[in-house]
């Protein structure tokens, strides 16, 4: 059966997915499986402009594929049930697998995984934040440096049966200020690859071309001047940076 246009066809609604903070529903287009966020179930939030969380998210994607790393599932803007809004080709994760996970302290693995950071859960016990140390989840951090990501949750990163990691959910992206939040903060202070130096000269010259024009449909241009001076300043230190500023380095809920 040929795939639908997924644009025009009709977007039917199968179900809500509740432990989302903004409305996002799972639905269908024919037979492709996708998740809407309407701008219409957008919540205010102090910090981002109203009504801009789906255009960030579709640039989100935009830039991801610049990047030529799939970090960002198939995402675009069109009309729905409720209006306006995002929409993402659904992914079945793999729940047998974890990227991001909390472990009791003595038992974090000495190889194959990154340590971030140590606290105690709701029962007093000490338990370390890790990750895998793995060139999927180096590349999302990389992506997420870039797009200034104030909300890479663990639950953000889906794990696909591949090995494959998906990162979803980017509406508090892009603000002009300093907002890097994240669980990745494994490699800290090692410098970047090559593939990854080269990740970041591709956005910042397409921020001269055809990304360019995309984005200014998406994104304030002092957004976009934003996104270009981050790419020059990571370019420049050729390393993963250390967290800066007041704010938590970190998102809560941490998954």
């Amino acid at each position: 059966m040929p795939t639908p246009d997924l644009v025009t066809a009709e977007l039917t609604l199968t179900g809500r997915i509740t432990t989302a903070s903004n409305a996002t529903f799972l639905g269908s287009i024919g037979d492709v499986v996708v998740v809407y966020k309407p701008i219409a179930g957008e919540s205010p939030l102090w910090d981002f402009p109203d009504g801009t969380l789906a255009h960030r998210e579709v640039a989100a994607y935009l830039v991801s594929q610049v990047f030529g790393w799939d970090v960002v599932p198939h995402t675009w803007l069109r009309d729905g049930p409720m209006g306006e809004g995002m929409v993402q080709l659904w992914q079945e994760q793999d729940p047998a697998q974890s990227a991001v996970n909390l472990v009791a302290t003595d038992h974090v693995p000495e190889t194959g995984w990154k340590h971030v950071l140590e606290g105690r859960d709701e029962n007093g016990r000490m338990v370390a934040l890790v990750h895998e140390d793995s060139p999927a989840l180096r590349h999302m951090a990389v992506f997420d440096m870039v797009v200034n990501n104030a909300d890479r949750k663990g639950d953000h990163i889906l794990a696909m049966p591949d090995g494959h990691r998906h990162g979803v959910d980017h509406g508090l992206t892009f603000h002009r200020d300093h907002k890097l939040r994240t669980v990745l903060w494994g490699w800290l202070g090692d410098a970047l690859t090559t593939e990854e130096r080269d990740g970041i000269d591709r956005v910042s010259e397409g921020l001269h071309g055809e990304l360019g024009r995309n984005l200014a449909d998406l994104l304030s241009a002092e957004e976009i001047a934003s996104l270009a001076a981050r790419c020059a300043r990571l370019r420049l230190a050729g390393r993963f940076p250390a967290p800066s500023g007041e704010m938590s380095a970190v998102p809560w809920p941490l998954f």
